[in-house]
C-alpha cells in the first residue's frame, strides 16, 4: 500500500553549480537533510530574498508555498534525504521562471 500523506526519498544536485529551477510546492512542506557534499546555498522567499548555507549534517525546512532554489557550490554531488507532506514526489511543483534571474 502506498503512502497517503508523505513522500521520502533522495535528491542529488550535480557538483560545481548544479541547481534546481526556481519553484515551490504549492500545498506541501519540505524537509531536507544534507548527507554529503560540501556546501549548498538555498534561496527562499517570495523574491528569493533569503539565503542560507547548508553543510553536511544540516537540516533545511521549506514551508508550503514558499519559492526556493538550491545551488550546489561543492566540487562533489550534494545528496539530500528529503521528505514532503505529499505522497506524489512532483505532484504540487509550480515552476517560477520569473525568479530564475534572481539567483546567480
Amino acid at each position: 500500500m502506498g503512502s497517503q500523506a508523505i513522500w521520502l526519498g533522495s535528491v542529488t544536485l550535480p557538483p560545481r553549480g548544479g541547481r534546481t529551477k526556481a519553484h515551490l510546492h504549492e500545498n506541501h512542506e519540505t524537509a531536507l537533510y544534507l548527507l554529503s557534499g560540501e556546501e549548498v546555498k538555498l534561496w527562499t522567499g517570495e523574491q528569493l530574498e533569503h539565503r542560507e548555507v547548508a553543510h553536511p549534517g544540516n537540516y533545511i525546512y521549506i514551508p508550503a508555498g514558499v519559492p526556493h532554489v538550491a545551488v550546489n557550490s561543492s566540487e562533489t554531488p550534494a545528496v539530500f534525504v528529503a521528505a514532503r507532506t505529499d505522497p506524489n514526489e512532483q505532484e504540487s511543483v509550480v515552476l517560477r521562471p520569473d525568479l530564475e534571474a534572481k539567483v546567480p
